[in-house]
């Protein structure tokens, strides 16, 4: 019986050091952002990025459930208010919203992400010039709060979201440049 009672008291200590370090060590805003060159115009990136009915045209989740999600459009047809809701049961794609919160035309776009109980992020979008071709950036932010776990899982978004940020901005680029206007 003695030995349950130590083995409870190394769990409380060890799950109390756990936390303390996850809230004085480690990072409360968690950001990632991954670049690739496109061989086009940005004008002929714009379109992709900046309208998100055109989304899942390059979404990295797209192809993950295309029979269960579901999609709706309300607020703007563009720009500043225009909002895209998504659903699926599958867990690498959930449910969510997504606003476009701001806008540079033909330069960025901003979005706020809603993951419901999963919290809520901002993504951006920005084109920049390159030698002709266009460098695509694309960011995300999250503030993890007070919560030791949220904190700990943080360590872990990089990889998470960067890899999937690479997936889609490697099908953007693929999209655009085989597209008809990407020698515009």
């Amino acid at each position: 019986m003695r030995w349950i009672v130590r083995f409870v008291v190394a769990l409380v200590i060890m799950a109390a050091l756990l936390a303390a370090v996850g809230l004085i060590f480690l990072p409360r805003y968690v950001s990632v952002s991954r670049s690739v060159v496109i061989s086009a115009p940005a004008s002929a990136v714009w379109p992709y990025v900046s309208d998100l009915r055109r989304f899942n045209e390059w979404s990295p989740w797209a192809g993950i459930d295309p029979q269960g999600t579901t999609y709706a459009y309300e607020g703007a047809d563009s720009g500043v208010g225009q909002t895209m809701h998504w659903s699926s049961a599958h867990e690498q794609v959930g449910s969510g919203t997504q606003e476009v919160i701001a806008i540079d035309p033909g330069r960025s776009v901003e979005t706020r992400l809603d993951f419901g109980e999963m919290g809520t992020a901002q993504a951006g979008l920005t084109l920049t010039p390159n030698e002709g071709a266009t460098e695509v950036t694309w960011d995300f932010r999250t503030d993890l709060g007070v919560n030791p776990v949220a904190r700990w899982f943080g360590l872990m978004f990089d990889r998470w979201v960067g890899n999937d940020y690479e997936k889609g901005l490697a099908r953007l680029k693929e999209r655009v440049e085989s597209g008809p206007s990407a020698s515009q």
